[in-house]
């Protein structure tokens, strides 16, 4: 489905043939947003144990939630790899603590940067972060 730009919600979010992206929270709808995924796109509910994960989506409602989960989202991310917060807009009338100042305000400490943001859908805002360079674990 492709968001108000025209472009396909999966290209905004940067999923590429092969990748493993994990939607972590989603709301039920949510995995039919990505029709027209590219060839071998391996799309999970929880973060792998076995690999690292491309790109991770998370969605959150409050504060705590993000703070409750970004360890675990930042140990399961590949070194190259996407992580986008998803939060309710303002307009959704949806109860939220999050803003994007927010988001960078829990994330950025981390050891993560934003570069990107994107409107999901007509309720969901989203904030790509991704390790900075200085901080990635040099490719094996």
């Amino acid at each position: 489905m492709a968001g108000y730009s025209g472009t396909p919600l999966y290209r905004k979010l940067g999923i590429k043939p092969g990748h493993r992206v994990a939607l972590l929270d989603a709301p039920a709808s949510f995995k039919a947003t990505l029709d027209g995924l590219p060839a071998e796109v391996v799309i999970r509910h929880g973060l792998a144990a076995d690999a690292p994960t491309d790109v991770i989506v998370l969605f959150v409602t409050e504060r705590y939630e993000l703070q409750a989960r970004l360890d675990e989202v930042r140990r399961g991310m590949a070194q190259d790899g996407g992580f986008w917060v998803a939060w309710p807009k303002r307009a959704s009338k949806v109860p939220t603590d999050i803003t994007d100042d927010v988001v960078r305000e829990v994330a950025l400490p981390s050891g993560l940067v934003d570069n990107k943001v994107c409107a999901i859908d007509e309720i969901w805002s989203g904030l790509r972060l991704v390790i900075r360079r200085e901080n990635r674990r040099p490719a094996e």
